[in-house]
């Protein structure tokens, strides 16, 4: 659906009035696709174009819905196939089933994946458009976690991961092998680190650690950017309700 740049901007509720809209267009404090536009009957789709009034993106009112999960050990992020339910496999969209409407969980995707056993921080949104803003790997958003592994956590270990490093694996009778950008880590305890990296392969920090002949027995993801898991205080299997505006404040800003 296709908008004029003032309707736009008399909707995002940034400004107070149609004249500051005007003189916000007319100032060339407003850009779309960071040109910009002093046409206030500038026709756009807001979803196809990104709106920033001095730098910062604007948005209409949600009509999207944004949660922030605590995810459990045991849950796999994606929908049930028939295998799975075989299994008896649980999913982390079972935990949203009876908490929205059917409409909104059949909308429901997770940003990102976390594996069955790994814990913590995850985005689930009906809004395709900001998981792909976060999930693209040229955006490098950063996403910091909990390494608790099976034995010591050696300095040539640390210096690897700092530096970058060749991982390769055999799983289910493939070799996988990828190089890693380089990453922060700091030693909570001698087989506990903190590790943050900006991109997301695989199962990529398991798979780090077996390359470096270490295991990782507990993975928790802490925070995305400056989005902290524990400022939202929720236990395992709970989440709360975020904004979009939230999100963009603490991991595009």
């Amino acid at each position: 659906m296709k908008l004029r740049l003032h309707q736009f901007l008399s909707k995002c509720g940034e400004f107070s009035s149609k004249a500051d809209v005007k003189k916000a267009i007319w100032d060339g404090d407003i850009t779309l696709n960071d040109s910009v536009v002093k046409n206030i009957a500038y026709e756009f789709n807001p979803a196809k174009r990104s709106v920033k009034y001095r730098g910062r993106e604007l948005f209409l009112p949600d009509t999207d819905v944004y949660f922030l999960l605590n995810k459990p050990a045991g849950c796999i992020c994606s929908r049930l196939n028939s295998q799975e339910l075989e299994l008896n496999k649980t999913s982390v969209y079972e935990i949203f089933r009876d908490a929205v409407e059917p409409s909104v969980y059949e909308s429901l995707v997770t940003v990102g994946r976390l594996d069955e056993d790994t814990t913590g921080f995850l985005l689930v949104t009906t809004d395709g458009k900001l998981v792909h803003s976060i999930t693209d790997p040229h955006k490098k958003i950063k996403k910091t976690y909990r390494v608790t592994t099976e034995q010591k956590i050696t300095g040539k270990q640390l210096e690897a991961i700092r530096n970058g490093m060749a991982v390769s694996v055999v799983e289910y009778g493939s070799l996988e092998e990828f190089e890693t950008r380089p990453a922060t880590i700091e030693l909570e305890s001698d087989s506990c680190a903190i590790l943050t990296i900006d991109e997301g392969k695989k199962r990529q920090i398991r798979r780090m650690f077996r390359s470096l002949g270490n295991h990782v027995i507990q993975l928790h993801r802490i925070s995305t950017e400056s989005m902290v898991l524990e400022d939202f205080n929720l236990l395992p299997g709970q989440f709360c309700s975020v904004t979009r505006q939230e999100i963009n404040r603490a991991l595009f800003s």
